[in-house]
């Protein structure tokens, strides 16, 4: 929105640009505001038409044919109502719309006067473009409007502690010092941080802090060069001084709490365009300093100034690769403010992430010490403690905290579920419920905490009562689905993971859905659905492993057999990608290539006894393929070791005792595995053909006596 063509066509042959050029260089700038704000349309129409005025008023330099116009004392009252409404805490749409329509009848009864006609051809262009940029900002306002659901974002202490101060005095002195600080950044940024939030620069509590001096300081810099400005427009010289306070003040003042809370103590994002003021006031001041000096001082400035860009550049340099990962940013959080809880508490919920838990509970600790009112990390400290005791006191601190902490309830609530205290975690929902029934979470959490706990029927309610509470709530959709799907309806199911879909087209209800359609045999809809997952989060290894698996039934081994070898390139410890890989080579009768898998897979040790049952299991499969029996019989021997209730391993054995010829010995393997499924049709065939050749043996031998 802020347009610059003003700049450079208002220099032509060494002159200053003309004030209509000024005047639409502040219009512009306002916009900017105005966009950064984003309800700040009655000031920005009262402001703008005040500067048109003012603009005139002192433009007979400039254009001798227009009338002056001064500042009325309509102007002020308007000025000062639109002030009044913006400061409010709601607009008033109708006192909004009837002072609009003051302001532009009189504009436009004064534009239309024919002893003005001159000055509104002059300033045609002008109008023009500011009607446009104008319209462009109230469609940009609308649709953020209906983004944020038209109301204004809700920010914690934590997010700006000196907001929430109750003493005015320390407010101002905070918001002050914040002004000096933000200047600093500017000229030395030397201590950059992703997130300056809980205890990056403590409050300002008194007039006798040390801080106090750098807002001193400040206020008489910018004292000063006002006074330059006033002197030099006087002079109509030096206007680039001006115009670099503009960009400087101007874009910063939403961040600056003046006239709104904000969510944040610093953010360097909102310096970027101040920035482009603090240039022009660095190059004007170098430029009459290379003026002052003789020859060497001024070649000793420049170099001194080359070497201060290539000291920024390289800061540049170092601050991207910061930036190249979470782990990166978040350790450099911890490194540059280490008294910041907001970064300790995001450094641990990384390591949290990746495993590492000791780390992640001492950062967790050091944020609460910085921070004792955190209660998200006194809920992940909980889910990190092994002591069963300590778990439930962390949860019910995040509560004491924070009565509506969802993930607190659904935590503690599931904690005293698995300790068999079911009716005291059902009391922690409800009553979670009851001081927040409009709480969408928690009635879906608690729809979770019922299916868990082996009462479906119950769970239907409360997920329906979260989608109700928030049409939107793609997640209680999902759980919906999934009850269902456990239910054994498959086509409620599908409907609502469909609907989850019209909300969020995400790979975590896709996959679900995908999963649906590949167990009851909609290979190609589950291909399709998969295929969309796996695009959507490529980095996910279970979304691209379940595309091999369907591509592998689907006849697709060669597809199925490039993804999966690239996921075991990338996590060589892929249990599942071997198993499917020896699944892959099996359908294609690569049987060695097949074992060789399986192997690796047996390599990798895993913990769960059944699940290495399973391995031996296949393996002894693989090598019955290539008729090695007797290696075949100790994996299945193996197999049921570990895990003695896989029948189908007692039956492989009894079928290769079977065609050793030892007879009494497949008859106990096959008589074991038809005690764990006895209504198999292939164990009675088995045995009955054990019988028929067990008699005809015994046939044979006594015709051998006789």
């Amino acid at each position: 929105t802020l347009d610059l063509s003003s700049l450079s066509s208002g220099f032509p042959s060494g002159s200053v640009f003309g004030l209509c050029d000024l005047t639409q260089l502040l219009f512009s700038t306002l916009l900017a505001v105005c966009f950064q704000l984003g309800l700040l349309i009655p000031l920005l129409v009262s402001l703008s038409l005040s500067l048109l005025k003012l603009s005139d008023h002192i433009s007979c330099t400039y254009m001798p044919t227009a009338p002056t116009l001064p500042l009325s004392a309509w102007g002020l009252h308007s000025l000062s109502q639109s002030y009044s409404i913006f400061i409010e805490k709601g607009i008033w749409c109708r006192r909004l719309l009837h002072l609009l329509k003051i302001y532009f009848l009189s504009c436009f009864r004064y534009l239309t006067t024919s002893s003005n006609r001159n000055f509104l051809l002059t300033m045609r262009p002008f109008l023009k473009r500011a009607v446009l940029v104008i319209s462009y900002v109230i469609v940009i306002l609308y649709f953020r409007l209906w983004i944020m659901g038209g109301s204004m974002p809700l920010f914690s202490e934590q997010d700006n502690p000196a907001s929430f101060s109750p003493y005015f005095l320390t407010r101002f002195l905070t918001y002050s010092y914040l002004l000096a600080f933000n200047v600093w950044l500017l000229l030395a940024p030397v201590t950059l941080c992703y997130d300056w939030q809980v205890g990056s620069i403590p409050l300002v509590e008194t007039i006798w802090d040390m801080r106090n001096l750098a807002t001193v300081l400040l206020a008489v810099v910018m004292a000063l060069l006002s006074l330059h400005c006033l002197t030099a427009f006087k002079r109509l010289e030096h206007k680039e001084v001006l115009v670099g306070l503009l960009f400087l003040v101007f874009p910063f003042i939403p961040a600056s709490n003046l006239f709104f809370r904000v969510g944040f103590v610093v953010a360097e994002r909102v310096l970027y365009t101040p920035s482009m003021g603090y240039c022009i006031l660095f190059v004007h001041g170098l430029s009459k300093l290379c003026t002052w000096l003789n020859r060497c001082g001024a070649t000793t400035l420049i170099v001194s100034t080359v070497l201060l860009l290539l000291l920024f550049s390289w800061k540049t340099v170092k601050q991207n690769e910061i930036w190249l990962s979470r782990e990166s940013l978040f350790r450099s959080g911890v490194q540059t403010l280490p008294h910041n809880a907001k970064v300790h508490y995001n450094y641990a919920n990384f390591l949290k992430d990746q495993g590492r838990n000791r780390e992640a509970i001492y950062h967790y600790r050091t944020a609460l010490k910085l921070y004792p009112r955190h209660a998200s990390a006194l809920n992940n400290l909980g889910t990190l403690t092994r002591d069963t005791a300590e778990a439930k006191m962390y949860y019910q601190r995040a509560l004491q905290l924070h009565p509506q902490h969802n993930r607190a309830l659904f935590n503690l609530g599931n904690l005293l579920n698995c300790t068999s205290l079911f009716k005291e975690a059902e009391e922690i929902y409800q009553a979670g419920i009851k001081n927040c029934p409009d709480s969408s979470d928690l009635h879906n959490n608690y729809g979770v905490f019922l299916v868990d706990s082996g009462s479906p029927e119950k769970a239907v309610a409360h997920y329906q009562q979260a989608i109700r509470l928030s049409p939107s709530h793609h997640v209680a959709m999902v759980n919906l689905g999934r009850l269902y799907r456990s239910l054994g309806e498959n086509s409620m199911a599908e409907e609502w993971y469909k609907r989850a879909l019209q909300v969020a087209r995400k790979a975590e209800i896709l996959s679900p859905l995908g999963a649906l359609y590949y167990n009851t045999g909609r290979y190609e809809e589950a291909l399709q659905i998969y295929r969309e997952a796996a695009a959507l989060q490529p980095s996910q290894r279970e979304l691209r492993l379940a595309l091999a698996q369907v591509l592998a039934v689907m006849g697709q081994t060669k597809e199925a057999e490039k993804m999966t070898s690239h996921i075991v390139s990338e996590e060589t410890g892929c249990l599942e990608c071997y198993r499917l890989l020896s699944a892959i080579y099996s359908k294609q009768e690569h049987h060695d290539k097949a074992l060789d898998a399986i192997d690796k897979a047996l390599q990798l040790k895993p913990k769960d006894p059944k699940v290495v049952s399973e391995l031996y299991f296949t393996k002894g499969n693989q090598l019955r393929e290539q008729n090695l029996l007797d290696k075949a019989f100790e994996s299945y021997k193996a197999a049921v070791a570990l895990n003695p209730d896989q029948a189908q391993a007692w039956m492989n054995m009894g079928g290769i005792q079977h065609i050793k010829g030892n007879y009494v010995s497949a008859r106990e393997y096959y008589e074991r595995a038809l005690q764990l499924v006895p209504d198999s049709k292939l164990l009675k065939e088995n045995l009955a053909k054990l019988d028929r050749l067990e008699k005809r043996l015994q046939e044979v031998r006594e015709k051998d006596r006789t």
